[in-house]
């Protein structure tokens, strides 16, 4: 099993603020799991755009045009 970049309780504290009563520690954890996912895609296109701008440093608007496929899902 690898290890988390994302904390569990963040997880708990997102699932309650979107109206949940309780909340299981597999729905946390599966929460977790699917956001680290989408976080990665995003950080390595972010990366590929700044690649290909011919910078080094990645920047807001790299990760905001990243992220668009994953806002409005």
């Amino acid at each position: 099993m690898k290890s988390s970049e994302l904390g569990l309780s963040a997880m708990y504290r997102i699932l309650k603020k979107a109206g949940a009563d309780r909340v299981s520690d597999e729905s946390a954890d599966e929460l977790r799991r699917v956001i680290e996912e989408i976080a990665e895609k995003i950080a390595k296109n972010a990366v590929d755009m700044t690649s290909h701008a011919g910078r080094k440093t990645v920047k807001g608007e790299d990760v905001k045009l990243a992220s668009k496929i994953f806002i409005n899902l």
